[in-house]
Formats: C-alpha cells, structure tokens, sequence
C-alpha cells in the first residue's frame, strides 16, 4: 500500500550528487508523525526488506521488537523524555537488538550492530516507498528495555526506531518544530579517502 505524504521537504539544504537515486538521497527522519494504523502485510513488507540485508556469515543477528496496540504506552515510556514528545504520535515503537555472538561457532559477532545497521536502513528505504518515514534514536533507556524485552547476556539493545506517516512540522511544540527539515550531509571528501 501507497500511505499518502503530506510533506513537501525542502531538500536544498542537501548538494546530492547527480547520480544518488533519490529514494536515497529523500530519506530523513521526521519528528512529526500522525497517529495512524499500518496494515499488518505492509508490517510484513517492511521486515521482509530488512530480512534481505547483508550480514556476516549471514547471520542475520538482528532482532527487530515492535509495539502492538497494547504494549504501545509501554514502549512510548522506555524512550527518553524528549523522544517521548513526539513519538507519542508514530504508528510503531521499536527497539533494534543483536545477537552478540554467532550461532554457527558461539564466537563474538563484531560486526552485529554494523549488519543491524544494513538491516534499519533496507526497512528505511522500503518505508519511503511506500510513502512512510522512520526515525531512530539513541535516546532510549537501554537497561529497562533489555529488562522488558527478557534480554539475556548475549543480546544487546543497540537503538529505538519510529515508524509512521509524516504530519506538518506545526504538529510538533516550537523548540522541536524548529528541527523539522531535512538535514545537509558532511562533503564527500570528508568521508571518502582515495
């Protein structure tokens, strides 16, 4: 499904090379959402992109926990205070988690966050074509979500994600509004070494 998008980003803000599919280049990460259902399937489709992502030794070792109807306010109260503010509005909470060590050998996966990374950024960009936004932060409370979730040792919480439809910046309180736009990105040659 098609969800409709209100926004009209401004993207100017951003030099996007010639080239850079813009499905790419016109992902962000919106404060203000709208409360609305998403389909179970569309769900589906989301993960399903992520699933896809590469990982070593396949391992696949992220664990993606979604809020449901009922768990929602629960979910909502394990992010910090200022997250609190405005994701009260997103369709979905999540919590991204990783194995720490490989099932194969029960070595240290290194490398897991890096591949849960592959993974949040697959569902992101399958959420943009479907005309959703996504948001992660940093800012949860890391310990009482890896007590709520039962988390043993050999897992760790690695971040909080939103996932919804996109609302007008005059949603959102003044000082968060104010944040509402499209970010610049740092030049190419200070990320690229040749």
């Amino acid at each position: 499904m098609k969800y409709p998008d209100i926004l009209k980003p401004d993207f100017s803000a951003r030099d996007i090379a010639s080239g850079v599919d813009q499905t790419i280049s016109h992902r962000w990460s919106p404060r203000s959402f709208r409360k609305a259902a998403i389909a179970d399937e569309d769900i589906q489709t989301l993960f399903e992109a992520a699933r896809w992502a590469p990982s070593c030794f396949n391992a696949q070792p992220w664990t993606f926990h979604l809020s449901t109807d009922e768990s929602f306010d629960k979910y909502l109260s394990l992010l910090a205070e200022g997250n609190r503010i405005w994701a009260k509005n997103a369709s979905l909470i999540g919590f991204v988690v990783v194995k720490k060590t490989f099932e194969h050998n029960g070595k240290p996966n290194n490398y897991a966050e890096f591949d849960a990374g592959a993974a949040w950024m697959a569902m992101s960009l399958q959420a943009r074509q479907m005309g959703l936004y996504t948001h992660g932060m940093g800012g949860i409370h890391h310990q009482q979500v890896a007590e709520y979730l039962a988390l043993d040792d050999d897992h760790k919480v690695v971040c909080g994600i939103v996932i919804g439809i996109a609302d007008t910046p005059d949603a959102l309180p003044a000082e968060v509004a104010a944040k509402e736009k499209p970010s610049a990105r740092k030049p190419l040659s200070q990320v690229l070494r040749r």
